[in-house]
């Protein structure tokens, strides 16, 4: 246990940053109500995380509370809470196990995964009734996403002492698949009786843009002609932006994302200038992009073509690569241009310099477009703005339009496997089964400019008798508010256009991806050093000591293992403090 004295060294502080309006409004709300539950809705990129350990930290400086337990969809935001909880004065383990009983000693609590809780509801049940604890769900309508993920979820927290939902967008559901601790009203969408969330405290996108929270979103459509074999055999041709029915235009955007094509190239090159223009006259020297890919295969294709456009080695960041979540870390920290991912970065992961998105994923519902698109508008200083490179489809260009409104997303129903939330382009797969026939063949796509995106109007740039031509320094200032309207930016892209196509096909000739790996060029970062962090370094030294040990003396690691919990007294390392972790790394230097 910590002494009085560990303890008050370790108390939560309040952030040193001034809070914004919208978060010291929540927080009088919630504490003239001190309820036991309570949903925030906040626009990303808000700050809900700050809010929501401001509110931590006084309900511990109270004694209202004694834990913190925070639960979110992601390793890697286990340890991006962790991180902002430690510059707040609260320790929160985000290493804590299920094979591990208690919280460890010397924190204020800990960081889990709705998987986790899935896996072990009555563990978590019972670290959360063993003291006064405060539950934090992050993204709460990730409890919807498996069948048990729900009733794990209630299983597990609902003897809380408090409970915070937060989630970055409004939602609706089924009467039979209600989100728990969250409040419904009646909305009956698609005659099927349905609920819709309703919150305690609300701040859309419309008010974070006027407080100058979040960065005005700019969006880059981009048309363009995919070429594609059908079942019977017959090439098709179909332009992206004209298509006739949807299952044409569906066909044609998942032949544009084919990476074979030009369409793709021809778009990475526009985002990889609009980089180069935030950095070098936009304010932003650490200016970064994301390219966001529909599966991994396409990511790692994506990279190269990356690669090969910008002459820089992006940062590759999949789901099943066990550095990940390191590789998030060291791209918000470092000064790589561009990272490609799947939905690594798609939600909740907070790199504030990424200021650019380019949309080369299938995935088309809002809840998923509205979290992907909240990645570039963090607002870090005024006179900022975010763009988004999309195909110039239906569906995407509705959602665009539709950002500075509230919208309330339909919650899907269910499903065994969380991917399966995401409507996907309703298409045959690349590799027909052993057996079929092929049904879709990507042939070739090309890239041409369509029209930015902007408060719902669509500007072509076509117009120079309507728009007044820019003076060549004005091209330095593309999309920032105040010194480029939109209508000046569409022109400026439209011009860009032919120069990018003439740079893709050079790079095209002098290329040559065959074999290439992709490789960061860009240096580790180091790291912070943080108290959480000093737990997990602490007892990979001392497994590295063991070790030493066990081969200098013959005996297995096990023995050793026990001798030095017997010379220093305390819980297994998993959930020993640092204090303890620091004895034992002391005392097995001297067995040496």
């Amino acid at each position: 246990m910590a002494t009085a004295t560990q303890a008050a060294a370790r108390a939560p502080q309040t952030t040193s940053r001034p809070l914004r309006a919208w978060q010291q409004a929540a927080l009088g709300k919630y504490e003239e109500e001190s309820p036991k539950d309570f949903l925030v809705t906040a626009t990303p990129g808000a700050g809900k995380t700050t809010f929501a350990l401001t509110l931590a930290a006084r309900l511990l400086a109270k004694r209202e509370v004694a834990r913190v337990i925070v639960v979110c969809p992601t390793d890697h935001l286990r340890l991006q809470w962790a991180d902002a909880a430690d510059a707040m004065g609260i320790v929160l383990d985000p290493n804590l196990t299920n094979a591990v009983g208690p919280v460890r000693a010397g924190t204020q609590g800990y960081v889990t995964t709705y998987a986790q809780v899935a896996g072990k509801p009555m563990l978590h049940a019972a670290r959360a009734t063993t003291v006064k604890t405060l539950v934090i769900l992050d993204e709460v309508h990730h409890a919807g996403d498996g069948l048990s993920w729900g009733e794990a979820v209630e299983e597990a927290y609902g003897r809380a002492a408090r409970r915070l939902c937060l989630t970055g967008t409004p939602f609706r559901t089924k009467a039979d698949e209600r989100i728990p601790f969250v409040k419904y009203v009646e909305d009956g969408f698609e005659g099927q009786g349905g609920l819709m969330s309703t919150a305690d405290f609300t701040y859309g996108y419309k008010e974070a843009l006027a407080d100058n929270v979040v960065r005005p979103v700019v969006f880059a459509a981009y048309t363009g002609t995919s070429r594609w074999r059908n079942s019977a055999g017959e090439v098709v041709a179909a332009s992206l932006s004209e298509a006739g029915t949807r299952s044409v235009e569906m066909q044609a955007w998942r032949t544009a994302l084919d990476p074979k094509g030009q369409w793709v190239p021809h778009v990475i090159a526009a985002m990889d200038d609009r980089i180069t223009h935030l950095r070098e006259e936009g304010g932003m020297p650490d200016a970064a992009g994301l390219v966001l890919a529909s599966d991994q295969d396409d990511a790692r294709e994506y990279a190269k073509i990356v690669r090969r456009v910008t002459g820089k080695a992006p940062e590759l960041i999949l789901s099943d690569d066990p550095k990940a979540s390191k590789k998030i870390e060291k791209f918000n920290k470092g000064g790589a241009r561009i990272a490609v991912c799947v939905r690594m970065v798609s939600e909740g992961v907070d790199v504030p310099r990424a200021a650019v998105l380019a949309w080369m994923t299938s995935y088309r519902t809002p809840l998923f477009f509205a979290q992907a698109v909240g990645r570039v508008v963090r607002a870090r200083t005024p006179h900022e703005s975010a763009t988004v490179f999309l195909p110039a489809v239906r569906p995407l260009l509705s959602l665009a339009a539709s950002m500075e409104e509230q919208r309330n997303h339909v919650m899907p129903p269910p499903k065994s496997q969380p991917d399966e939330e995401l409507e996907a382009l309703d298409l045959p797969p690349r590799e027909p089964r052993e057996g079929e026939m092929q049904q879709w063949e990507a042939l070739e796509a090309d890239a041409r400019f369509a029209h930015v995106l902007s408060s719902g109007t669509a500007h072509t740039g076509a117009g120079t008798a309507v728009v007044e031509p820019l003076e060549a320094e004005a091209e330095d200032f593309l999309g920032i508010p105040g010194l480029l309207t939109a209508a000046q930016t569409a022109e400026l892209l439209a011009k860009r256009d032919d120069e990018l196509r003439a740079r893709i096909a050079a790079s095209h000739r002098n290329g040559d991806d065959d074999g290439f790996m992709v490789v960061e060029d860009h240096p580790e970062e180091e790291e912070a050093g943080r108290s959480w962090r000093d737990a997990t370094d602490l007892r990979r030294e001392i497994n590295r000591l063991v070790n030493r040990i066990a081969a200098k003396t013959s005996q297995p690691q096990a023995v050793v293992h026990t001798q030095l919990r017997q010379s220093v007294p305390g819980p297994p390392s998993a959930s020993a403090s640092v204090d303890v972790l620091r004895a034992r790394r002391e005392r097995l230097r001297t067995m040496l």
